[in-house]
């Protein structure tokens, strides 16, 4: 008898969520974009509210909430009602917070639906032109003859740019010495500006300074060239087989959202990401469209999840609260 209620219940649940699905969207959607207005993920989550608007016939908004570390905008997602009306442009870094932070409002895999992978984006490991290295072959050799003399900026602890060089630390077995900024910015200044050797870089932000001779290119870190790097190695091309850090973008609905719902926004976001506009339009910055299934995207998640609590540990990168 138990369990023929239970059935009832689960078959009244989804013919609610197909019904709910039916007449979605019936109200603008916002789409929260947890940094701050002007990065990537702000870009492509506006690319994207523009394309939905258009073919779901109801408004698609986005809605920056940026802080903490994108815990604000992530938080405040993972809160709102699953009915498909609160969506979230999430980036690499929702899969990197926890070895960062000892205690998060939220967990990735408990409160969040992945709906599709959107993009991602190589890094590059960069360094000053004075500096005597041409290769990545030549930058681990002067980093073994000499450990910890060559420097290294980041956008701070624990962010994709860290990972990436301490990803290629625990391949390689070389030390180098990290100086963490706050953002990408002041990383790259100063190592224009030759205060520091080295850093790994998102592609957009290097590949103009690569260009102009003001920084030297050794490697990417996707498992491919960059289309917008084509004459840069890739790291496993050099010789680090199965070496990949690739900052991406995604996004996420609340859990519990109709797979109806997600199955729909998968679809839209599918086709924009196809379209040679959009894909021309995202290589110029440096970034490659994906368009992954839900269930795939959510299989990547938590691969990243378990890669980045690894390295973590390895690099004894210890959480704050």
């Amino acid at each position: 008898m138990m369990k023929a209620v239970l059935t009832g219940v689960a078959v009244i649940c989804l013919l609610a969520g197909d019904v709910l699905a039916q007449g979605y969207p019936s109200k603008p959607v916002r789409i929260i974009v947890p940094t701050a207005p002007g990065g990537s993920a702000d870009t492509i989550a506006r690319m994207l509210a523009t394309h939905l608007s258009k073919t779901m016939g109801q408004q698609f908004y986005v809605e920056n909430r940026g802080g903490a570390g994108n815990q604000i905008g992530i938080e405040a997602a993972v809160r709102s009602p699953n009915d498909g009306y609160t969506l979230l442009l999430g980036a690499g870094t929702i899969t990197i917070s926890h070895i960062v932070y000892k205690k998060l409002p939220y967990d990735v895999l408990r409160d969040l639906t992945p709906v599709t992978q959107m993009t991602t984006v190589a890094n590059v490991l960069v360094v000053h032109p004075s500096q005597p290295m041409n290769t990545l072959a030549d930058y681990i050799a002067a980093a073994k003859a000499k450990p910890n003399t060559i420097t290294y900026g980041s956008a701070g602890v624990g962010s994709n740019l860290h990972l990436s060089m301490e990803l290629l630390k625990t391949m390689t077995g070389i030390e180098v010495t990290h100086v963490p900024y706050k953002g990408v910015g002041p990383a790259m200044q100063d190592t224009l500006a030759g205060h520091v050797a080295s850093m790994v870089s998102n592609v957009p932000s290097a590949k103009p300074h690569i260009e102009a001779g003001k920084l030297r290119a050794l490697a990417v870190t996707s498992l491919q060239r960059s289309p917008a790097l084509p004459n840069v190695p890739s790291m496993s091309e050099a010789g680090h087989t199965g070496y990949e850090v690739l900052n991406w973008f995604g996004l996420f609905a609340p859990a519990g959202t109709p797979d109806a719902i997600i199955t729909r926004l998968h679809a839209e976001a599918a086709q924009m990401l196809a379209a040679p506009e959009t894909r021309q339009r995202l290589s110029g910055e440096g970034a490659e469209p994906v368009g992954s299934t839900p269930a795939v995207f959510a299989k990547f998640v938590r691969a990243e999840i378990d890669k980045w609590t690894e390295v973590g540990k390895k690099a004894n990168i210890q959480p704050t609260e």
